[in-house]
């Protein structure tokens, strides 16, 4: 497949589609699964993947900031640049989760603690962090590994990887569980080993794919390598998107120790809620993802004025999905809630925030796709100085005054929430349109082009 075919919107975007539908399945699948336990479990389930979210931040700087590298160098037909940067991205990654599988282990119970989880929690949320958190290493390998192989164009094979992964793990989740199988019957301790096996699994086939993912093998004398300039490069695309990352990923879990606040039962319903709102999302999100490496490639190539108009046709694609998908949600949303639990008050709390929703995915959407559009040119100091400002200025002090102090409860930090999407929306849409991102590259025709569309 030439080059121009392998990195159109809908070749890379469908098979990232299914890969992330796929773990939108298996957060549907582990929450369906641990409901059956209790919903302590799954509040428990809840906070720690925010909490997970929280310190790949770490690993997934390197990670991301190769990613956009490769694509740019691949573009630019620099193949064995690209090589090292993934080399590079990878062993680093494995590190630094190796350090964080470390301490999530030694320190879960007080991690736990720190999260406002409710004192008879504690004892789940003790056995679940450090089981899965001291397993971090293998997600930072699979992050860093599917990142790097996902932007030399190749969407399929992390797609086919993660096929596997998910039948492998509520497999699992489902003989620990309910002790089918001939195995032990575990509960939440269960859902946790699952979780790592299923991921030792994927890292060793997504291992064996990156090795042969570039024009030259990569041996074992390779993994030695460390290029000084590209992987300064490779930081100064990637520290601002770790940077901004951190503030929303951090905004988040400050947002679920508010709701903590609440208590467990709105812990549970958010929980839920966050399930289902991965549907409206998953397809815009995958959209967004190729989109990045997409202008990523073009940039590298050259060929600004093709990625400038790409950002608009891939934001119109993923509004287009995301309101439908918000629209179902919002017509099946209650029978859905219903499949998850069945106590009233949990199902009542999820209902009243499916209208927000309406309003929150289009605001998302114009965020991750024109927010991607900047990363793939490398634009990523703007995004960081945006998303910094909003997340802590708006978003996060006006979900503790509305939801905490005034007593709206989770409408309150649903309001917050939808605030500072927009505001990040319109400021990542207007900086793209001003086509300031694409003019260093010197008065060519592409970019007069780009200056007279802009």
């Amino acid at each position: 497949m030439s080059d121009d075919k392998k990195f159109t919107l809908w070749v890379l975007a469908w098979p990232i589609f299914i890969e992330m539908f796929l773990q939108f399945l298996l957060g549907t699948a582990d929450t369906l699964m641990v409901s059956r336990i209790s919903d302590g479990a799954v509040a428990v389930v809840g906070i720690s993947t925010q909490l997970f979210a929280a310190v790949t931040i770490l690993f997934m700087t390197v990670a991301n900031g190769a990613g956009v590298l490769i694509a740019q160098k691949l573009g630019a037909r620099r193949p064995e640049d690209a090589r090292t940067v993934a080399i590079m991205s990878v062993n680093i990654s494995v590190v630094i989760g190796a350090v964080l599988s470390l301490a999530l282990y030694l320190f879960a119970r007080d991690i736990a603690a720190l999260l406002q989880v409710p004192a008879a929690l504690l004892p789940l949320a003790d056995t679940y962090i450090s089981i899965v958190g001291g397993g971090m290493t293998l997600t930072a390998a699979m992050a860093a590994l599917s990142t790097a192989i996902r932007n030399t164009g190749n969407t399929r094979g992390p797609m086919y990887i993660a096929i596997g992964m998910n039948v492998i793990h509520v497999v699992l989740n489902y003989a620990f569980i309910y002790g089918a199988f001939g195995f032990p019957q575990w509960g939440l301790s269960g859902v946790a080993v699952s979780t790592l096996v299923s991921r030792l699994l994927a890292t060793i086939v997504l291992a064996f794919l990156f090795v042969h993912s570039f024009e030259r093998r990569i041996g074992w004398k390779d993994l030695l390598q460390f290029d000084r300039p590209l992987f300064r490069e490779t930081m100064q695309i990637g520290w601002p998107m770790g940077v901004h990352s951190a503030s929303w990923v951090f905004s988040q879990l400050i947002l679920f120790s508010f709701i903590a606040m609440l208590g467990a039962k709105e812990l549970a319903a958010r929980t839920y809620m966050n399930t289902m709102e991965s549907f409206c999302f998953t397809l815009g999100y995958s959209v967004a993802m190729a989109l990045q490496i997409q202008i990523a490639h073009l940039f590298g190539a050259g060929r600004k004025q093709e990625a400038y108009r790409a950002a608009y046709r891939g934001m119109w694609t993923g509004l287009a999905v995301v309101m439908t998908n918000a629209l179902l949600l919002y017509v099946f949303g209650s029978k859905a809630l219903s499949l998850f639990t069945v106590d009233t008050e949990i199902v009542a709390l999820g209902v009243a925030l499916l209208g927000l929703n309406l309003l929150l995915q289009p605001g998302k959407m114009i965020n991750m796709a024109m927010g991607s559009a900047l990363t793939g040119v490398g634009d990523t100091r703007f995004i960081m100085i945006t998303g910094v400002f909003s997340l802590w200025l708006l978003a996060t002090p006006f979900s503790y005054f509305l939801g905490i102090r005034l007593e709206w409860g989770l409408a309150g930090i649903y309001a917050s929430m939808i605030a500072d999407e927009y505001l990040r929306g319109f400021l990542v849409l207007r900086r793209w349109k001003s086509g300031k991102m694409l003019r260093p590259a010197t008065a060519s025709p592409g970019h007069q082009a780009v200056s007279a569309q802009s």
